[in-house]
């Protein structure tokens, strides 16, 4: 068994050794910038996340989390999941240098397709199971698969390798060793997180397959019209494939996402069952010909995503104006400090939830 190391620090100045460029993002304790090794002229993606400097503060990220991160991503190297080149840290920041993935998000790529069948839907769908079968293997959990983590190197190929990024949120599982917590996006979080149970490598099972439901509908399973209705919605497993959103999409897709939104973690399809399903891997010809001539509804898929994005802005101008307004104050009040507690365990960096049309008829489902 390799045994492994502990990630290093560097104590340099970035600046020394990279030119730092434009922005590529930004979230509430992490900016990303365009930067270039002065050694080699490679780019790269620089990822400085700020340091939170008291115990009782708020602002900023505690460092045995960003040890965690760094120690887990140190360790991975595989085609479908973002690599980290070095490492830097000052008193304010640590600073991840992380591999350049320029090709954008993977719903934005889809959202620019004229058609797409189901076919070349489960090539990506594919793509993202190899990625996690590899983190799983090695018992970490992402615990953050969403659509913003799941990005394209290159856009301007025929099919696109998929990087699964952000890794702020991963575990790993210890055998025997109980590990609770509430995190992640509330859309895309499993019931055993909104119920405060044990967690394992099926929270990433759960989340794959809302994934693919809204990938394939641009319609949210269990996206419900505020917060505690989303989670309801997720506790009880209350989704259903309407028509209107569903209507030309195979029985083998709505079979891969139906035994994937199971309750029961035990009876949830595990990475190497996924990766099996006759909808990602056909048996016979005919299996094959159903991918081929069954499609995806992107009429709404784009519809949907476009809201999706304003929403997404909106959100994070309210934020910031929120955050803006509790500085000039001084110091929050108690309401204030639950609420920020909060969105630090339901986001990432990145919005907290966003609002997509799912079906309007509501009916208790079956599926778990």
């Amino acid at each position: 068994m390799r045994t492994l190391r502990m990630a290093v620090f560097k104590q340099q100045k970035l600046e020394d050794f990279y030119d730092i460029g434009e922005v590529l993002g930004s979230g509430q304790f992490a900016i990303v910038k365009c930067c270039k090794e002065k050694s080699t002229g490679m780019e790269y993606a620089a990822k400085l996340i700020k340091k939170r400097q008291h115990q009782a503060s708020r602002r900023g990220i505690q460092r045995e989390e960003i040890e965690r991160e760094v120690n887990i991503l140190q360790e991975l190297q595989h085609p479908n999941i973002i690599a980290m080149h070095d490492l830097y840290e000052n008193r304010t920041d640590v600073t991840l240098v992380l591999e350049l993935v320029s090709g954008g998000e993977l719903f934005d790529f889809l959202a620019q397709k004229e058609s797409l069948c189901e076919e070349e839907a489960t090539e990506f769908i594919k793509q993202i199971l190899n990625g996690v079968q590899y983190l799983h293997s090695k018992k970490i959990a992402h615990f953050d698969l969403k659509p913003e983590n799941i990005m394209l190197l290159d856009n301007n190929v025929q099919l696109p390798r998929i990087k699964l990024i952000d890794f702020g949120l991963a575990h790993r599982i210890k055998d025997g060793v109980e590990f609770k917590n509430i995190f992640g996006t509330p859309e895309f979080v499993a019931p055993e997180i909104v119920n405060y149970e044990p967690l394992g490598l099926e929270a990433d099972m759960w989340s794959i397959g809302v994934i693919t439901y809204i990938l394939l509908s641009g319609a949210s399973p269990f996206l419900g019209d505020s917060k505690q209705e989303t989670l309801a919605n997720i506790s009880a497993v209350n989704f259903e494939f309407d028509e209107e959103f569903f209507g030309s999409t195979s029985e083998l897709a709505k079979s891969f996402i139906r035994q994937l939104l199971v309750k029961d973690t035990r009876k949830r399809l595990k990475i190497q069952d996924a990766l099996n399903h006759p909808w990602i891997k056909p048996i016979n010809p005919r299996q094959a010909l159903v991918k081929r001539q069954s499609v995806v509804n992107l009429e709404n898929f784009k519809r949907q995503y476009a809201r999706r994005r304003w929403q997404f802005s909106f959100r994070i101008v309210t934020l910031c104006n929120h955050l803006t307004r509790m500085m000039k104050k001084g110091h929050p009040n108690q309401q204030d400090k639950s609420k920020i507690k909060f969105e630090r365990e339901c986001e990432s960096d990145q919005e907290e939830e966003v609002m997509l049309r799912r079906p309007q008829t509501r009916r208790r489902s079956s599926t778990s």
